[in-house]
């Protein structure tokens, strides 16, 4: 349980949920997502910190870069442990919680 409300509180910044729906798209630099999102390389930095020590993202470094992409198989179990909290019954399919 207190993995789950860990989860909750590093999701709880919208940037990073940002971050997560650019990251869905295609690898990214620190650079290109501060471009994108409108804030300082900083303040990326500080969030992928965020997200790669939960397990989230990954990087790769490539020449003078660090490509972050997302660690779809820590975020696949993620999303199994949210849909256990949902309680509407939807089971996260295409059903839509009310």
């Amino acid at each position: 349980m207190k993995e789950t409300a860990e989860l909750f509180k590093i999701l709880s910044v919208d940037k990073r949920i940002e971050i997560i729906e650019l990251l869905k798209k295609e690898p990214m630099s620190v650079n290109a997502i501060a471009v994108i999102l409108g804030v300082t390389q900083s303040a990326v930095s500080q969030h992928l910190r965020v997200l790669k020590s939960a397990g989230l993202v990954r990087d790769e470094r490539q020449g003078y870069w660090i490509f972050y992409s997302l660690n779809r198989e820590v975020l696949e179990s993620c999303r199994q442990r949210l849909n256990r909290v949902c309680t509407c019954g939807c089971g996260g399919g295409e059903k839509k919680c009310k």
